[in-house]
């Protein structure tokens, strides 16, 4: 059995009490207009309060049933790759940042007991403490790392030069992240504006992981695809989705090029099994592997329902026909791990 205490903590933060855009609905200038919160102050007692939470629940569950039981438990984070925007020196540092103040945030303090040093050297005070028992409790409340992953951006460091709409505020970690350069996207777009196709970062999300929390196992608890709206909305065109089977093909050449590197990586899972309600997209955005007709709630297998079942099932003729679909590389790669 397998556990989870809190899927996405810092989506919940980010979301609810810094934009405001989910509930409660909480935030302030500049980054929403809500009638209550304090963007600068909320998400980080609210994290904390969540780490706290998770902690204790993970020790009620390790007294009571871990040993009946002989399950796992853990944690689920969301975490982006982030990659400089240039060369400079600032930006580099601003990517390293970027993935302390999103990941490290959550996943530092269950592992070795408090927060990163770089997140109290920018926030000082404003950032909670643990107190000494709490530290006891909090350390090593986990069996595994579990990562929700789908694209990879761009990063500028706010520090050293002018930034807007909330990126020059500590609680941001004074960087701001963009999936252009130069005008040019960092990959192929999605149904999700912000979200772009760019393989190497999962390879690169994982490989951090590894890195920072050795000997963790780690699991890809999310990883899809959205069909952008420009490509229509006819169900034919949808079920046929070419794109979602060369996302997941490429994605997952990635993450067995980072097992190869040393990552104890467990278990890959797609997002979604179906296309289902996505948040405040509501049913416009479709993730799945089948197909929903939202009149008749008939459910129909996409192409990538088809690929992914010939995938897990190491049909390796049923997938040589999709090949032409991928990089020969990164196909190679994926069926020789």
């Amino acid at each position: 059995l397998y556990w989870i205490t809190f899927n996405e903590p810092n989506v919940i933060t980010l979301m609810g009490y810094t934009k405001g855009v989910y509930p409660p609905g909480h935030c302030s200038p500049p980054f929403g207009n809500c009638s209550t919160g304090n963007a600068d102050i909320e998400p980080l007692v609210v994290m904390h309060n969540m780490l706290l939470a998770h902690a204790k629940a993970v020790r009620l569950y390790r007294t009571h049933f871990q040993k009946k039981q002989g399950g796992s438990i853990g944690i689920v984070a969301y975490c982006h790759m982030y990659e400089p925007l240039t060369d400079h020196e600032y930006d580099i540092k601003a990517a390293q940042r970027a993935l302390i103040f999103i990941f490290a945030w959550v996943y530092d303090p269950i592992v070795y007991g408090d927060y990163p040093k770089e997140m109290r050297e920018i926030l000082g005070s404003q950032l909670p403490s643990f107190s000494d028992v709490e530290k006891d409790i909090i350390r090593g409340s986990l069996d595994f790392i579990c990562v929700n992953h789908y694209t990879t951006f761009y990063t500028k460091d706010c520090l050293h030069s002018a930034c807007f709409g909330g990126r020059n505020h500590p609680v941001t970690g004074y960087l701001n992240t963009t999936a252009y350069r130069d005008g040019v996207s960092i990959g192929d777009p999605t149904g999700i504006d912000v979200f772009f196709v760019v393989p190497r970062g999962l390879g690169k999300v994982i490989n951090y992981i590894k890195e920072r929390y050795p000997n963790k196992p780690i699991f890809v608890t999310e990883n899809g695809y959205s069909s952008p709206q420009s490509e229509g909305n006819e169900t034919e065109v949808l079920i046929k989705d070419t794109k979602r089977v060369n996302y997941h093909k490429n994605y997952l050449a990635s993450l067995a090029n980072a097992m190869r590197d040393g990552a104890d990586v467990r278990g890959y899972f797609v997002w979604s099994l179906i296309d289902n309600f996505e948040w405040a997209d509501g049913y416009d955005t479709r993730f799945g592997l089948l197909y929903v007709d939202r009149k008749t709630l008939e459910r129909r297998p996409k192409l990538s329902a088809h690929w992914f079942s010939s995938f897990l099932g190491g049909n390796l003729h049923e997938l040589t026909k999709y090949s032409s679909i991928v990089h020969k590389n990164a196909f190679d790669s994926l069926m020789d791990h």
